[in-house]
C-alpha cells in the first residue's frame, strides 16, 4: 500500500517571508519519510473551518508543484485535484508535460470537473457552468490529454474546445503518459464512466475523524465502510462493461489526520490504513495540518509507512 501526503494550507509562523523555507523543509521531510506522493489543492481561497478562512495564505497549485519538483528527487507529484474550469485544457496538458519532463517523469494529472466554493467563483470572477456541463467539459479535457500525449497533431474539435494544432513537444517522460487521476466527491455515475474510459487512477475521500473539521468531513468518515466498497464495486462493473481491466486503475483516497497528543496516535493512523486497504484502497493520501512541525511527518516515516508498504 502506498501512502501519499497532501499539503492543505500555508498558514505558518512568519509567513509569507518564511513560506519558501518552511515548504522546503516539509518537502524534504516527506520524501525522507518514504511517502510515495506529494499533492497540493487547486483552490484560490481556503476552504473555511479548521482549514482557515478565505484570507488565510494559500499558494497556487502548479507554481507550488514547480518548486516542490525542484526540491525532490523521487516522489510523485500532483494536484488533488486540478479544477478543470480554471485552465484551458491544451495549456493544462502543456503545463503537466513540462513538469513531468523537468521532474524526470514524476507527475500525475489529478483532475476533476471543478468544485470551487462560491466565494472563489465570485472573488476571482470565474465562470462556473452547471455541473452537467462541467463534467462534459472534463470529458473533452481527458480526450485532449490522450490526443496530445499520443503525439497526435491533428485538430481536436469538440463542443467546448477546439485545438487546431495541438503540438506537445517534448512528450512526457512518463510512459505512456502521466497517470490521469480523476477526483470523485460523490462517485456519481457520469464520473465513474469517465474513470472507466479514461482514468489511470481514481480518488475518493474519507473525510476526517477529527472533531475540529467541518461536519461534512465527519459524515464522510462515518460512511466510509459503505461508500468506498459501493463506489469501487460500481467502477468494477463499468470496467467490465467497457472491457477495461479494473486492476489497471489505481484506487486512491484522501482524508485528514493529525498526529498529536490531543488528536491521533501513529497506531490510529496505522489501523485506518489497514482498514482502507481491506476496503480496496491501494494508495491513501493524508492531509496533515500540523505538518510544518515536521515531527508528525517523521512519525509517519518511522511507525506507519514501513508497516504497510508491503500490504
Amino acid at each position: 500500500m502506498k501512502v501519499g501526503f497532501q499539503l492543505p494550507y500555508f498558514n505558518w509562523p512568519g509567513a509569507p517571508e518564511t513560506t519558501a523555507s518552511i515548504l522546503k523543509r516539509i518537502v524534504k521531510a516527506v520524501e525522507d519519510a518514504g511517502f510515495s506522493s506529494f499533492w497540493v489543492m487547486d483552490h484560490l481561497f481556503q476552504l473555511g473551518g479548521a482549514f482557515g478562512n478565505k484570507d488565510a495564505p494559500l499558494l497556487e497549485a502548479y507554481s507550488t508543484l514547480s518548486y516542490v519538483a525542484a526540491h525532490t528527487k523521487s516522489i510523485k507529484l500532483g494536484a488533488l485535484v486540478t479544477n478543470n474550469i480554471l485552465r484551458h485544457p491544451g495549456v493544462l496538458v502543456k503545463m503537466v508535460t513540462t513538469l513531468d519532463v523537468l521532474s524526470g517523469g514524476r507527475m500525475y494529472l489529478g483532475i476533476g470537473p471543478g468544485g470551487m466554493v462560491e466565494r472563489e467563483i465570485t472573488g476571482y470572477g470565474v465562470h462556473r457552468p452547471s455541473l452537467g456541463e462541467r463534467i462534459s467539459r472534463l470529458k473533452e479535457t481527458l480526450q485532449i490529454a490522450h490526443h496530445m500525449w499520443s503525439d497526435d497533431r491533428t485538430p481536436f474539435r469538440g463542443k467546448y474546445y477546439r485545438l487546431e494544432e495541438p503540438i506537445c513537444s517534448p512528450q512526457p517522460i512518463s510512459k505512456p503518459h502521466p497517470p490521469i487521476l480523476l477526483g470523485m466527491w460523490m462517485g456519481g455515475p457520469r464520473m465513474l464512466r469517465l474513470s472507466a474510459l479514461y482514468a489511470d487512477a481514481v480518488n475518493l475521500q474519507f473525510g476526517s475523524p477529527l472533531p475540529e473539521f467541518q461536519d461534512w468531513m465527519r459524515e464522510k468518515y462515518e460512511e466510509r465502510k459503505k461508500f468506498i466498497p459501493d463506489t469501487l464495486g460500481n467502477l468494477r462493473r463499468l470496467c467490465e462493461e467497457y472491457g477495461r481491466d479494473y486492476n489497471s486503475i489505481e484506487k486512491t483516497i484522501l482524508g485528514t489526520v493529525r498526529i498529536a497528543p490531543e488528536a491521533m496516535t501513529a497506531d490510529d493512523v496505522l489501523h485506518l490504513c489497514v482498514e482502507l486497504h481491506e476496503l480496496g484502497v491501494e494508495h491513501v493520501i493524508f492531509n496533515m495540518p500540523n505538518s510544518h512541525e515536521i515531527t508528525p511527518i517523521e512519525v509517519m516515516g518511522k511507525e506507519v509507512i514501513p508497516q504497510i508498504r508491503n500490504m
